[in-house]
């Protein structure tokens, strides 16, 4: 005669131990752009180079400067990818190749397809004082690398409510609500936000990565430890995690299907080879069509750095 309920409790600590295997800590790189910006980089890192397609992410602030000397980042180019920017604090005027000119405000994305290349520019608005942002980079799939540029402003994205929580659904699907951002691979960005100290249990897809790391505050995931200063990365095979916050704590989500290639990320390029990285440099550094201009920049256009000898390619 068997007893159901220690059943229950032996498979769901077994779970348990599976979920907590395929949990790393990953701790964040600091560095300073701008004047005086503190940035988290979480991706690519030495121990994940990729989150499904998301290869690139970047946390800046919560910081507060004098009027007149916010971001500024002069024309430079892409290849290879999407910027996702997501915009918590402060505003920013994108500007691109293609004639764009686009204020982002809180709660609003800009998404840039690079495709074939473009350039554009990040600059705080002189009367700006407050910034912070969430920006990061998708890898465009082999179909989609080569695609003419283009881009698109989200100023309106769909929130849902759980257990005190609110979920902005930034990329994918997420609790019966799909975002209306367009991306070319399977992936998923949730910003979550606690409007009381908060309690939950959210499903996930066991066909995606995912990785989390904290905006605001602290948090609780699966009995791990989130602060400023690491990232939590989940495996495949997770269908479930717990989270824990506290009034306040605010924390970005990001998953996706394993990327289908090795790709190179160099610069602000993403390829396959070398060579695409050598014509993209030559392409800049010669002011090729490709990049376009933007003419009514005051100030330099970003030089390139030199090429190294190899890369290597993240997977």
């Amino acid at each position: 005669m068997s007893n159901s309920h220690n059943g229950e409790r032996s498979h769901s600590d077994d779970y348990a131990k599976y979920t907590d295997q395929r949990i790393q800590d990953v701790q964040l790189r600091s560095a300073e752009i701008g004047k005086g910006t503190i940035i988290k980089r979480a991706l690519p890192s030495r121990h994940k180079r990729l989150v499904g397609a998301w290869c690139f992410l970047d946390h800046a602030g919560p910081v507060a400067f004098p009027a007149g000397e916010g971001l500024d980042v002069g024309p430079h180019p892409h290849i290879g990818l999407q910027t996702f920017t997501w915009m918590i604090e402060g505003t920013m005027m994108h500007t691109d190749s293609l004639g764009s000119k686009q204020l982002l405000l809180p709660k609003q994305v800009n998404l840039m397809t690079a495709g074939h290349g473009i350039s554009h520019t990040e600059v705080a608005p002189a009367t700006e004082t407050h910034m912070h942002t969430a920006q990061l980079w998708i890898a465009l799939p082999d179909a989609q690398r080569h695609i003419a540029p283009k881009f698109e402003h989200y100023p309106t994205l769909p929130v849902v409510m759980q257990d005190q929580i609110e979920f902005t659904i930034l990329v994918g699907e997420f609790l019966n609500t799909t975002s209306p951002v367009q991306v070319y691979t399977p992936l998923l960005g949730v910003d979550l936000i606690a409007q009381a100290d908060s309690q939950t249990r959210i499903a996930l897809n066991p066909k995606f990565e995912y990785a989390l790391i904290a905006l605001d505050g602290t948090a609780c995931i699966n009995g791990h430890g989130l602060n400023h200063d690491n990232m939590l990365v989940l495996e495949c095979g997770i269908s479930e995690i717990s989270l824990q916050l506290t009034q306040g704590d605010r924390v970005l989500l990001i998953g996706g299907e394993p990327f289908e290639a090795q790709i190179l990320l160099w610069w602000n390029f993403v390829g396959r080879t070398m060579d695409d990285m050598q014509q993209a440099r030559e392409d800049w550094v010669n002011h090729a069509a490709r990049f376009g201009e933007i003419h009514d920049y005051v100030g330099k256009r970003l030089e390139a750095p030199p090429l190294p000898e190899q890369m290597r390619a993240s997977k």
